[in-house]
This record gives structure tokens, sequence and C-alpha cells, in this order.
């Protein structure tokens, strides 16, 4: 029997999402499903900046500002997000995160990652399609995509065209269902 005073790290170990508090990008603590989720071993993950679970160091750094005014107002954060595993097969997310220190909002931060489908079957996503896939899982035209991105509108389209057809979808809408229903 777990006795009470444990139950908070019971209670973390055993959520059914995954779950990771990091300080600055570097992850300090994990629970089983987020490094089930990343297919790395907890005490690995320790100590391990999040710059190493991104393709690039370009993704890393373009992801760190989405979110940010959430964060420095002490609200919650959400989107829609691959997270790649090691070994190359990445899972569809659904990922929160909730900043402890909304003035510094990168010092100490809680992150959740609850697992929507695995991509697989052989489906593989370049960095740049996983980049325009969170731009559309959160609503924003190929214009203002790219403009995030520093890219042209043209360009985006080429993504969206070449995840319609890598995917055998007609639209967006049935892109973002199709990778969170895994049904590929």
């Amino acid at each position: 029997m777990v006795e009470f005073a444990d139950l908070n790290s019971v209670a973390f170990d055993m959520a059914p999402i995954g779950i990771v508090l990091t300080e600055q990008r570097v992850i300090r603590v994990v629970n089983d499903v987020f490094a089930g989720l990343t297919g790395r071993r907890k005490d690995a993950l320790q100590g391990l900046s999040f710059r190493e679970l991104y393709d690039s160091p370009r993704e890393f750094d373009d992801f760190r500002d989405i979110g940010m005014a959430a964060l420095q107002r002490g609200e919650t954060y959400s989107d829609e997000r691959l997270l790649a595993k090691q070994g190359g097969v990445a899972t569809w997310c659904r990922f929160r995160a909730r900043t402890l220190t909304p003035a510094d909002p990168l010092a100490r931060v809680v992150m959740t990652y609850a697992a929507i489908s695995d991509v697989s079957s052989g489906v593989r996503l370049t960095p740049r399609e996983r980049e325009v896939v969170v731009f559309l899982s959160q609503g924003k035209t190929s214009k203002e995509i790219a403009l995030v991105l520093g890219l042209s509108p043209r360009t985006i389209e080429d993504v969206r065209a070449r995840l319609l057809k890598k995917l055998q979808v007609r639209n967006v809408t049935e892109l973002l269902s199709r990778l969170a229903s895994g049904d590929f």
C-alpha cells in the first residue's frame, strides 16, 4: 500500500500523460510516460537540453517563443505538435505548458504531452513539414506561417501540397484529422 506522503510522487510517475519539468529549457524531472514518448530512459533525460529533442537548432529556436505571451501572463499555453522519438519515429501530441515564473517564463516550466497518435507506417515528416503542421494545427494561413518562418507564402504552399500528397488527403482538415487518428 502507498503511504499518503508518497502520493504526490506516485501521482506524478503514474499520470496517464507525459510530464516534464524544465529550467531554462533543460530537463530536470520527467515521468515514465514522457520518457516513453521520447524513447529514452528517465535518467538519460534528466539534465538534457530540450535542443536534443528537436531535429535541428533552428527548430529548437523557432519553437522557443511560441506561446511565450501566454506564459508571461501566467496562463497555460496549449498546441498540438510532433514529438520526435529516439530512432526517428514521431508521436503527435497535445502539448501544454505553464510557467512557475511568469516574469522569466523559461526559468521553470511544467509541460505535459498527451499522445494523440503515433506517426507510423513509414510516413516520416521533414523538420520543415513538422513546423508547418504545427502552425496549421493552430489555424494559421500560409501567409501567416511564411511571415513567422521568414519564407515566401509559395514555399509554404509547396510544403502543404507535399504534406497532402504524402498523407493522401485532399485538404488541411483531413491532414490534421489523419495525423490525429493515426489512420495512414
